[in-house]
C-alpha cells in the first residue's frame, strides 16, 4: 500500500500536533511541579512520603519502591528542593513558550525549536550518565521523536508556503 504525499503530509500534521500537544501538558505539569516545590519543604516532602508508604511498608519492610522513595526523602535537602524548582519551572516555561510558537506556526520557531530539543537531550544524556536514570533515556527518545517530527513539519509548511507564493 503506497502513501501519496498528500496523505503524508496529513499524517505528518496530525503526529506533530498530537505530539506538541503531550509535550504541552508534560511542560505544565513541570511548571506546576516546579512552583509547588518551591513551597514544599523537606519535612514536608518527608511526611508526604511516610504517609504514601507507611502501609506498603508495614505488610512489606523490604519493598523495593518504598524503600527508594524513602530513601530519596531523607536525601531530599533544602538545595535540592530549590534546584529541582527552579530546572522544572525553567525547563518548563523554555519548553511551553517553543510550542506554543510551533502551535502557531511561526517559521523561525522551527529550526529554535529543533535546538533548544537538542539542548535539552545534550542535558538529559549528562544526566543519564551520572544517575543512570532510565526516565532520562524515555524523555531523550520522546525528545529525538519531537526533532523528526518538527523537521518533517517544517519541511511540510515550508513547501506549502511555496506552492502558495508560486500561485
Amino acid at each position: 500500500m503506497k502513501i501519496d504525499k498528500k496523505e503524508e503530509t496529513k499524517i505528518i500534521d496530525v503526529s506533530f500536533d498530537i505530539a506538541i500537544l503531550l509535550k504541552s501538558l508534560f511542560a505544565i505539569g513541570e511548571v506546576i511541579g516546579g512552583i509547588a516545590l518551591f513551597f514544599l519543604t523537606p519535612a514536608r516532602m518527608n511526611g508526604i512520603i511516610s504517609w504514601f508508604t507507611r502501609g506498603e511498608l508495614r505488610e512489606d519492610p523490604k519493598d523495593l519502591i518504598s524503600n527508594l522513595i524513602v530513601h530519596f526523602g531523607q536525601n531530599f535537602t533544602v538545595n535540592a528542593q530549590y534546584l529541582a524548582a527552579i530546572y522544572l519551572l525553567s525547563h518548563g516555561l523554555i519548553k511551553l513558550i517553543t510550542l506554543i510558537l510551533l502551535w502557531k506556526k511561526i517559521l523561525w520557531a522551527y529550526p529554535l525549536s529543533i535546538l533548544v530539543f537538542l539542548g535539552f537531550i545534550v542535558y538529559q544524556l549528562n544526566e543519564f550518565a551520572h544517575t543512570h536514570s532510565i526516565f532520562m533515556i524515555f524523555v531523550t527518545l520522546v525528545d529525538v521523536l519531537m526533532i523528526i517530527l518538527t523537521v518533517l513539519e517544517y519541511r511540510n509548511i515550508k513547501a506549502k508556503n511555496k506552492e502558495t507564493s508560486s500561485v
